[in-house]
């Protein structure tokens, strides 16, 4: 395994479990068989990442082989009829970029577009679709304020320059892979994923919970996004050296949905009595809805919902889940009814595939439509994976679907705050009447 950000934070002890970037799901050896269990859960579209720290593991020295087997990987997705979407940076990159202090260097961006480059150059002619970066709001508080990964730091000057780097690198990506690839028989498109959160005031008669609320709104959401769709930079985040102009540097919007925060403060809460996941993040399928309408008015684009999904343990059984169902069945029915009132979503991808390894909560929190035997890493269908192929197979959830899949005991209950930044973690279709879903999973560290 290459040398990357991530496995010197597992290095150090930082990772909640124990575990490290390797093996996780080795999904690098063994893509021929999660490439034929989508196939055959009838999955449509993948959502994929490469892994940088694979293809230059050091700098300037570019790996061609690992370049030819995800090229290998790519043309095996679309022979089954799945279409890939590719992100080039999820939240890991090489140690050496990591040493020179990764995006928090604005001179260090041409580093990424170099890679970014090698990568287009060996896959461009067989992927149209295309992520820069994903949860850069997420990527940048953890690193720089909540020491939820690499390098743990609190400085508020990093997080910030970090936010604005990526966002440069983001808008000059995009204007990269269009000129390189841009064909008339080409439809190219590019997107960055983007980590959107509902704040609502926990008390709404209480002015500070009222302030925070908005002030969380824009800091976290707002304020990623105009720099990132429109080349517009706060003040909060700065002017970068680079010439950016304002204009619009994405073809659909790409939304990583999770949950909401009942707001008191700069802290993450939820409201008493709510539904919550195994991370005590609260189930709140409307919010996906908001986010949907709010972001696809403001920038006049498509909707791709780029991740949504819940940690759901069950048992602990690698086949076994409570809610999981539940939770697809009224984030897909809510999507529907937010289509058929004209919001333009186009794609949904789940978070994820195969259970996969969380970053710093390790492998103990539990995404997958797929789990794996602990021992022998053989996949295991979920309930809702066989959810996911009925979907499909009727184009929308049927009444029979939802008595057949909907478990009885409903969600968790109760207030249980996640730590600080913990809630950012972590496929055409939505429910009723419309295309069915597909699959996500992530490649590079958490699929090792």
């Amino acid at each position: 395994m290459p040398a990357s950000n991530w496995s010197r934070w597992a290095d150090q002890g930082r990772v909640v479990d124990g575990t490290s970037p390797h093996p996780t799901t080795d999904h690098w050896n063994r893509w021929r068989e999660d490439n034929t269990l989508m196939q055959e859960l009838g999955l449509q579209i993948a959502r994929i990442s490469v892994e940088w720290a694979r293809i230059e593991p050091r700098r300037g020295e570019f790996d061609v082989a690992a370049l030819d087997r995800y090229a290998e990987e790519i043309a095996d997705l679309q022979a089954r009829g799945i279409a890939p979407l590719v992100t080039l940076h999820h939240f890991g990159h090489p140690l050496w970029f990591e040493d020179l202090g990764a995006f928090t260097r604005e001179e260090n961006v041409s580093l990424f577009l170099r890679y970014v480059t090698k990568v287009i150059q060996h896959l461009g002619h067989v992927v149209d679709d295309w992520v820069t970066i994903n949860e850069p709001n997420v990527f940048a508080t953890q690193a720089y304020l909540f020491r939820e990964s690499p390098p743990g730091k609190v400085s508020w000057p990093s997080l910030i320059r970090t936010l604005r780097n990526m966002a440069v690198a983001h808008i000059q990506a995009y204007q990269l892979i269009h000129q390189q690839l841009d064909g008339p028989d080409r439809n190219i498109k590019v997107a960055f994923a983007h980590h959107v959160r509902v704040f609502t005031p926990l008390n709404r008669k209480n002015p500070l919970h009222q302030f925070f609320s908005v002030f969380n709104e824009w800091s976290f959401n707002r304020v990623v996004e105009e720099a990132f769709l429109l080349g517009k930079f706060s003040p909060i985040l700065g002017r970068p050296r680079s010439a950016i102009t304002p204009g619009h540097y994405a073809d659909a919007i790409g939304i990583n949905y999770y949950s909401r925060t009942a707001v008191k403060g700069l802290s993450d809460g939820t409201f008493p009595n709510a539904d919550v996941n195994d991370l005590g993040w609260e189930i709140y399928p409307q919010g996906l809805v908001d986010v949907s309408n709010r972001l696809s008015r403001t920038y006049q684009l498509p909707i791709w919902i780029t991740e949504n999904g819940t940690a759901d343990d069950g048992t602990g059984q690698p086949e076994s889940e409570s809610f999981r169902c539940r939770f697809l069945i009224d984030h897909l029915g809510a999507l529907s009814a937010a289509c058929a009132h004209g919001t333009p979503i186009e794609r949904y991808y789940h978070w994820c595939f195969v259970d996969n390894w969380e970053w710093t909560e390790g492998m103990a929190q539990r995404f997958g439509i797929v789990g794996m035997d602990p021992k022998t890493l053989n996949r295991v269908v979920k309930p809702s994976g066989y959810l996911m192929r009925d979907i499909i197979r009727h184009g929308g959830i049927t009444p029979e679907i939802r008595e057949k899949y909907t478990e009885p005991g409903g969600y968790r209950r109760g207030v249980k705050l996640s730590q600080p930044g913990s809630h950012h973690r972590k496929t055409l279709g939505n429910g009723e009447n419309t295309t069915g879903p597909s699959a996500h999973y992530t490649r590079g560290h958490s699929d090792d």
